[in-house]
C-alpha cells in the first residue's frame, strides 16, 4: 500500500544559488528556510516557505560532476523533481518496486533536512524525478 501525504517539496536546478534566492526572496517574497551544503553529493541547497506545507528546493552543484551540473548541462535551469510526502517510506519503496517501478534507492538514506529520502527514477514516471521524503 503506498503511503502519499503531500506534496514536501519541488527541486529547482540552477546555476547561481546566490542570484536566485535573490529573485525568490527579494522578489517573489518567500522566506528562506536554510541553506545547506552536501558536499558528498556535490551540491548546496536553499529551502524556501512558500506560506503552505510545500516548500521549494533550489539546487545549485558545487563542480561539474555534479547530478545537478550534468542535468543544467543537458536541460537548463528548472524544474528538477517533485518531492511527495509519505508515512512509511519503506512500505512505500517496496509498494512501487512491485508495481514495476525503477527506483534509485532500494533503501532511503538522509536528505538535506536529515529526513529519510529515497528516489523513483524518471524512466518510470514519463520523466519525473520524484523523491519520496518521510513525513
Amino acid at each position: 500500500m503506498l503511503m502519499f501525504v503531500g506534496v514536501d517539496h519541488i527541486g529547482v536546478a540552477v546555476r547561481n544559488l546566490d542570484e536566485v534566492i535573490a529573485l525568490y526572496r527579494d522578489v517573489l517574497g518567500f522566506k528562506l528556510g536554510g541553506i545547506h551544503v552536501l558536499t558528498e553529493r556535490k551540491v548546496k541547497v536553499a529551502f524556501f516557505s512558500t506560506g503552505g506545507e510545500t516548500q521549494i528546493e533550489l539546487l545549485e552543484p558545487l563542480d561539474n560532476e555534479s547530478p545537478i551540473a550534468k542535468f543544467l548541462e543537458s536541460r537548463g535551469e528548472g524544474i528538477h523533481h517533485v518531492a511527495i510526502m509519505t508515512d512509511d517510506i519503506e512500505t512505500t519503496l517496496e509498494g512501487l518496486k512491485k508495481k514495476g517501478l525503477v527506483l534509485i534507492d532500494d533503501k532511503p538514506r538522509e536528505g538535506a533536512e536529515g529526513k529519510k529520502i529515497a528516489f523513483v527514477h524518471p524512466k518510470s514516471t514519463r520523466g519525473v524525478l520524484l523523491e519520496l521524503v518521510m513525513k
